[in-house]
């Protein structure tokens, strides 16, 4: 059985909770997180002197550091769909990479499932992919697991493991925030372009909501949780 829980809060505490806080999780969990505010949430191995912090305040986003490496990701409830799968050790891959893998194969079989072409939402197997933004924004590099369309990431994941368990986030936008990020930064900035994300309107599904996605996707790692 694969439960659904959904969960509405600021960013800080929904990256905060731990699903883990009593013990291991006996059943997979997709768990809906709903941010009730706007934030810009730093890797753990960012700091926010990254951050232009007037910038960040005067335009209402609170600051938050994540557990999970990797780069900065931007929130804005409304605009995007954020999923985690909370999973016990033993149904995916004991590795990281191998795990990532799994998990892009569930969120793929979701998104097959609500309506789009399966050629058209491809899960990358190889290595992280790299560009001139990648370490300071998460949605500009790729890493295995994640989806893809036309070229362009669809879904990012990023992954927390302890010894009770997986925490393996992810996201997917209705509209794409990469070009709100640049002036966000104090730091220096690459001087190309940041491009733009692939949003769940260019596969045929920007009319489906959160629940659906869950439902979609706790329906496939259903269909995945063979013991491996």
């Amino acid at each position: 059985m694969v439960a659904i829980d959904a969960r509405r809060d600021n960013v800080a505490t929904l990256h905060g909770d731990d699903p883990f806080a009593d013990g291991p999780v006996v059943e997979p969990v997709v768990r809906i997180c709903t941010p009730t505010a706007p934030a810009i949430v730093l890797g753990s191995r960012q700091t926010p002197e990254l951050l232009d912090l007037v910038r960040v305040a005067a335009r209402g986003l609170d600051v938050v550091r994540r557990r999970s490496g990797g780069g900065a990701v931007l929130l804005r409830p409304g605009d995007v769909v954020w999923i985690d799968l909370v999973l016990p050790h033993g149904l995916a891959p004991d590795d990281v990479r191998g795990s990532m893998i799994w998990a892009g194969t569930c969120w793929q079989a979701a998104l097959v499932e609500l309506g789009a072409v399966a050629d058209d939402v491809r899960v990358h197997d190889g290595g992280m992919e790299c560009t001139p933004w990648s370490d300071l924004v998460c949605f500009a590099g790729l890493g295995p697991g994640e989806i893809t369309t036309a070229g362009r990431k669809l879904v990012g994941l990023s992954q927390r493991r302890t010894r009770h368990g997986l925490r393996i986030q992810g996201q997917v936008h209705y509209r794409s925030l990469l070009d709100e990020m640049p002036p966000l930064f104090a730091a220096a900035v690459p001087s190309v372009p940041i491009g733009s994300t692939a949003t769940l309107a260019e596969v045929g599904l920007g009319d489906r909501t959160s629940h659906d996605l869950a439902a979609a996707l706790a329906a496939a790692v259903a269909q995945r949780t063979t013991p491996m």
